[in-house]
């Protein structure tokens, strides 16, 4: 195995680790990397990127998805290699298809929480399962933070999550409301008094003791949306990505009927939810139809030359 080829290896099982599935780096690194091989390019460079991801069919979407998985790879090795080449945005053409999220309602969590209650067993696991659903939906953390969460990072006496170097290698400090932090206290309780010697520093753990999986909690969570008939008719299926999706959207369909000032606290909302940039987060407005009413109803306050906030 060529060196290169180990760091794509080493790639892959970071971003697993983080939560992501990767399925299509998955498929379509091994190639780039042969080809990598094959040319005598000991590193990702532009040229070799555009050559590879140009090799794909004309005219279809292979070529840009090809180029996001070899940019992904080259920030990777980035860090380990100098010479290497970081392909710019926008190299290659693509109509990325964007699927609006399911926004669920107070009533949806609640009736997934119950569910997750009545269905699962035993009860410690659906009192995790009821706690983490909880936890998404009144933080907009993502399920991989979730799942990392150690003892250490959640502080039940001053009701802080810390949240370890997620993606882009960030990390957060996430105040929770006093019921929520009721809640894992309550869990932790509960957990401690079964598990009364750990088997894993993990805060949530599964019928055994150990760290939840990723995909087992996907699995579960779909059978709960199933059972409690979340998302019977709608367009788009539920997802429990569409928790955070969801966090997002309230928080600033709250902003807009308090009248607030959404430019100035985008910021905020960018940095609790962990993004990289605030223009990350201001992809919500689109994620709702009244979100961009309410939106366009403040440009056409302040048209008319009405003082908004």
């Amino acid at each position: 195995m060529s060196a290169l080829a180990q760091n794509a290896r080493d790639y892959l099982a970071l971003r697993r680790s983080l939560g992501h599935k990767l399925a299509e780096a998955a498929w379509l690194l091994p190639s780039f990397v042969a080809y990598l091989d094959a040319t005598g390019t000991a590193t990702v460079t532009v040229a070799a990127a555009l050559a590879w991801s140009m090799e794909a069919t004309p005219g279809t979407e292979m070529g840009s998805r090809r180029m996001r998985v070899a940019r992904g790879l080259a920030r990777h090795m980035a860090g380990i290699d100098p010479t290497t080449e970081i392909p710019p945005l926008g190299l290659l053409p693509s109509r990325q298809r964007w699927r609006p999220p399911f926004i669920y309602t107070p009533a949806d969590i609640d009736a997934l929480m119950r569910q997750a209650r009545v269905s699962i067993r035993p009860p410690l696991l659906a009192e995790t399962f009821a706690t983490v659903i909880g936890l998404l939906a009144v933080t907009g953390m993502r399920i991989g933070e979730v799942i990392r969460l150690d003892h250490p990072d959640v502080d039940l006496v001053t009701g802080v999550v810390l949240v370890r170097e997620s993606k882009f290698a960030k990390s957060r400090m996430i105040p929770l409301h006093p019921s929520a932090l009721g809640a894992l206290q309550r869990y932790a309780a509960r957990r401690d008094a079964e598990h009364p010697r750990p088997v894993t520093a993990s805060f949530f753990v599964s019928v055994t003791g150990r760290r939840l999986i990723y995909t087992t909690v996907g699995q579960t969570f779909r059978q709960l949306c199933q059972s409690a008939e979340i998302g019977i008719g709608a367009r788009r299926r539920p997802r429990l990505h569409d928790l955070r999706h969801t966090f997002a959207v309230t928080s600033l369909v709250n902003w807009y009927r308090a009248g607030d000032d959404v430019t100035a606290k985008m910021p905020l909302l960018s940095t609790y939810l962990g993004h990289h940039e605030p223009s990350s987060t201001y992809w919500y407005l689109s994620a709702a139809p009244e979100l961009l009413a309410l939106a366009a109803g403040r440009l056409e306050a302040a048209g008319a030359g009405e003082v908004v906030p």
